[in-house]
């Protein structure tokens, strides 16, 4: 969803000639689990559905998107980078691939969704003389402070780049504020939902009687599940036991099990899972426990499968809930306990705030309002470049 204030007018009619998009290329690091990526296959699944031909460059390695976007006919090409400098010459000649590329396939736009991809894609698709550059700000990730030689470059990239899209007006704001992109410079496009994720499933067994809480993220530090591990045992303490359900995967899984063990709660980590419907479906709340955000994915799953959430208010998040959910200060367990008993202890409250999030899911974050809002910014972008 575009926030009007935030962006360039409208594309007209005169401008679509000039503006016309018909080859354009997301650059993105990596396509393996995680929210930017499954943006990216659907955005580029559905300009592909409008005519437009859609080439997906990948810096290092592919992933389970790979799969997905080669058997929906949009092409993938890696490009060999490697992380850190430890192959200093193979990724200058990764570089120089990514430049041939982009001279010999001539996309109108390219669009670095994520901070490698719009650090090193920027200035290669103006070696390449592509017209449009669009970089992406998804996480208060890239907002944290760098040394003064990557900040310096940083700056460098923003001069070279012609707009770029936040997905949260929180995103936005720091964009503007730590960064110094101009405030013109920069609008806001939330993340979208395909259809199908407002579709009614059956709830999946979960062999507990206890009430259900579920947290759908990856298990990383800036998730913040260690502190729903503590509101589990808070919860306990005060004879409130529910079964935590954790879906994901990833470097705290081992420390939290240990946790959870050791404060006697009963927490199930089932890993990372491609479908989550059934499990939404069952869950009596929805958590969401991270210390930083864009635009969570997982919070707008819930709200689309109607189910009352509990999140902390960073990021994007106060956006997509206000008062259709209930918002909590970061690394605070308590606030977490008392945020999710409020609605264990009150069924209409949290049954009115899932519908309340459900409807506003259903209005706001459709994935074809989404891709339009895109589309249009780059044609706007491109008539702007060939009008100059």
């Amino acid at each position: 969803m575009a926030i009007a204030d935030e962006r360039t007018d409208e594309c007209t009619d005169e401008c679509t000639d000039g503006g016309k998009v018909r080859r354009v290329v997301l650059l993105i690091g990596h396509l393996g689990l995680g929210g930017a990526q499954r943006q990216l296959c659907l955005l580029a699944e559905r300009l592909r559905d409008r005519g437009v031909e859609v080439h997906v460059f990948v810096l290092s390695r592919g992933g389970p998107h790979e799969d997905d976007l080669r058997a929906a006919g949009i092409p993938v090409h890696r490009l060999g980078f490697s992380r850190g400098v430890a192959s200093p010459a193979g990724n200058l000649r990764a570089f120089a691939r990514l430049v041939r590329l982009l001279r010999r396939l001539r996309p109108e736009v390219v669009h670095g969704f994520l901070y490698e991809s719009y650090l090193l894609g920027t200035p290669a698709a103006r070696l390449a003389g592509v017209p449009v550059v669009v970089t992406a700000r998804r996480t208060q990730g890239y907002l944290r402070p760098k040394a003064p030689w990557t900040a310096a470059f940083e700056h460098l990239v923003n001069l070279m780049t012609d707009h770029v899209v936040a997905n949260s007006v929180a995103i936005a704001q720091g964009t503007r504020e730590v960064e110094g992109v101009p405030a013109g410079k920069v609008s806001v496009i939330y993340n979208g939902l395909a259809p199908s994720a407002f579709d009614r499933a059956e709830p999946e067994p979960v062999g507990s009687a206890l009430p259900v809480v579920a947290c759908v993220a990856r298990l990383s530090d800036n998730k913040g599940q260690r502190f729903l591990v503590e509101a589990a045992a808070l919860l306990a303490r005060r004879r409130r036991p529910c079964t935590f359900v954790l879906v994901g995967d990833g470097p705290e899984r081992a420390r939290l099990e240990r946790q959870a063990e050791e404060a006697g709660v009963d927490v199930r980590f089932l890993g990372f899972r491609q479908e989550n419907a059934g499990l939404l479906a069952r869950a009596d709340v929805v958590a969401l426990p991270s210390t930083e955000e864009g635009l969570s994915n997982a919070v707008m799953e819930a709200m689309a499968a109607g189910r009352p959430v509990v999140a902390t208010a960073v990021g994007g998040t106060p956006e997509l809930l206000e008062d259709r959910g209930v918002l909590v200060p970061p690394a605070a367990p308590e606030a977490l306990a008392d945020g999710i008993a409020r609605l264990l202890d009150d069924p209409a409250l949290a049954a009115s705030m899932g519908a309340a999030a459900r409807a506003w899911a259903w209005k706001n974050l459709d994935m074809e309002a989404v891709t339009e809002e895109h589309l249009g910014m780059y044609q706007r972008l491109l008539a702007a470049r060939r009008g100059r």
